[in-house]
């Protein structure tokens, strides 16, 4: 029995041991960003791209409102209720004492300063993809935005969900850096995949989740129920969105569809930011959408 009982705390230190390893943050090497210098105007449309304000701004905000990124909103889940937290310029409250560095480590790694991980609420598992240079450019427009002294409120997530150093294994089966449409593209496909894939995070509403919330990515941009709420998200693939590419570049432009509605809800705000975008953009974004394989 001395033995079994032995040789059991053994494997128990080992399966410790290999979980601690397995799910340790892992942010960028120090000299990740090197060379790199930021470029104010194309932060802007970083900033713009990856809906920062949709999430991070309040809920009511409009106009210049939408720049103060104190947070706030609220996104139930089967998991718990996430709370946007404060990202603007402030040194204590927000992200105001952040290097580039962090912010990279934050989009790409899902890490964040202190070395814990975030949950993937915040989209980390699309912004992987995104290019160094573009996190440097955003960093630098951030810093021009207001500052608000605004606590950030607690995320209400119960156990065992509370743990965050599990996020690591949660990482091991999810974060993967590859593009989930591949091939010979155009140039304007290749960038309406970066938009759509990386910065937009389209498929983080959009595709359907497994039962830990992990993208399925063979059914990439089929829709699937608003986690934690009532309705779907709409299937974007060509099997069900059969608009044509001027009437997808009208509707990231306007929020009109060719039946003659408005974008409603959470996409109304996805469309404020488009609108922003250069049409090229959003017409890039068009052509990607008709390279997505078709799910019934």
């Amino acid at each position: 029995m001395r033995r079994f009982l032995a040789a059991l705390l053994v494997l128990a230190v080992v399966a410790l041991g290999l979980f601690w390893f397995v799910t340790r943050p892992a942010p960028l090497p120090a000299d990740a960003l090197d060379g790199l210098t930021p470029d104010l105007a194309k932060g802007e449309q970083v900033f713009w791209a990856g809906g920062c304000a949709a999430c991070h701004a309040a809920a009511e905000a409009r106009g210049e409102a939408k720049l103060v990124l104190a947070g706030g909103q609220r996104f139930p889940s089967p998991f718990g209720t996430f709370v946007a937290p404060n990202i603007s310029n402030d040194p204590a409250a927000g992200i105001g004492g952040w290097s580039a560095l962090d912010l990279a480590n934050a989009m790409l790694r899902g890490v964040s300063p202190r070395g814990e991980h975030y949950y993937p609420v915040f989209p980390y598992a699309s912004y992987t993809m995104a290019a160094l240079q573009d996190i440097v450019d955003l960093r630098a427009y951030l810093a021009t935005l207001p500052a608000d002294a605004t606590p950030s409120a607690p995320h209400e997530v119960g156990f065992p969900f509370s743990i965050r150093r599990s996020l690591g294994a949660w990482k091991a089966l999810y974060l993967d850096p590859a593009w989930v449409v591949s091939g010979e593209l155009t140039p304007a496909e290749a960038r309406g995949r970066y938009l759509a894939e990386a910065l937009g995070h389209c498929g983080e509403c959009h595709t359907p989740r497994g039962p830990f919330g992990g993208m399925e990515r063979a059914r990439w941009l089929a829709g699937g129920p608003v986690p934690g709420g009532k309705g779907n998200f709409p299937n974007i693939t060509p099997a069900k969105l059969t608009w044509s590419e001027r009437d997808i570049v009208e509707y990231l432009t306007s929020g009109f569809t060719p039946e003659f509605d408005s974008a409603g809800g959470h996409m109304a705000l996805v469309v404020e930011n488009t609108a922003h975008l250069p049409e090229s953009d959003r017409a890039a974004i068009a052509a990607y959408l008709k390279r997505v394989a078709p799910v019934e």
